[in-house]
């Protein structure tokens, strides 16, 4: 699958990526995707409740308690999970490649400004940066629907919870590395 570069203006810049079908098209295996988007605990702090044994009226010491529903996610299940998330993307045409650009200092307009010539305006957006980039985070930070990871760090929900993935072109080459364990 080829995708087109992109410079921050939403112009093309005449080159192409090529994207590798055993990542980004591969058949989206949903019940992967499930288990690994499916979220943990309610994340309460360490009291618990208002039923603790700290609490007046609270609860009895060692009580009987719920078993325990959490589980391991095996590490080639959870790839999976990821490549069906990027192939969903790739199909819908919800993938923008950028090429590489950094700013001087963090500037929240500049953000704005390449949003809008993007045409991701009011659209939940992540941007897959190679490496870490405070510029760039800086500026986002503020921006309602915009949110900035390392390829590295992209996970199963980050991908299906935005509606327009925007890869950095060498982030392309990182992701492809990633996955080819």
């Amino acid at each position: 699958m080829e995708l087109a570069i992109l410079n921050t203006s939403g112009k093309e810049t005449g080159r192409k990526v090529d994207l590798n079908d055993a990542i980004f098209g591969i058949e989206p295996n949903d019940h992967a995707i499930y288990l690994d988007s499916k979220q943990k605990g309610t994340g309460t702090a360490r009291a618990g409740n208002i039923r603790n044994p700290l609490f007046r009226g609270g609860g009895r010491v060692f009580g009987p308690k719920p078993r325990y529903y959490g589980f391991k996610l095996n590490k080639k299940v959870k790839q999976l999970a990821r490549k069906s998330a990027l192939s969903y993307k790739a199909s819908t045409n919800n993938i923008i490649v950028l090429e590489d650009f950094s700013f001087e200092s963090p500037k929240t307009k500049e953000i704005i400004e390449m949003g809008n010539n993007l045409n991701t305006v009011n659209k939940k957006s992540v941007f897959v940066l190679p490496e870490q980039n405070n510029n760039i985070y800086l500026s986002s930070r503020n921006v309602q629907g915009v949110e900035v990871i390392i390829a590295s760090e992209l996970s199963t929900y980050k991908i299906m919870r935005a509606s327009t993935l925007i890869l950095v072109e060498s982030a392309v080459d990182v992701l492809q590395a990633t996955f080819e364990n």
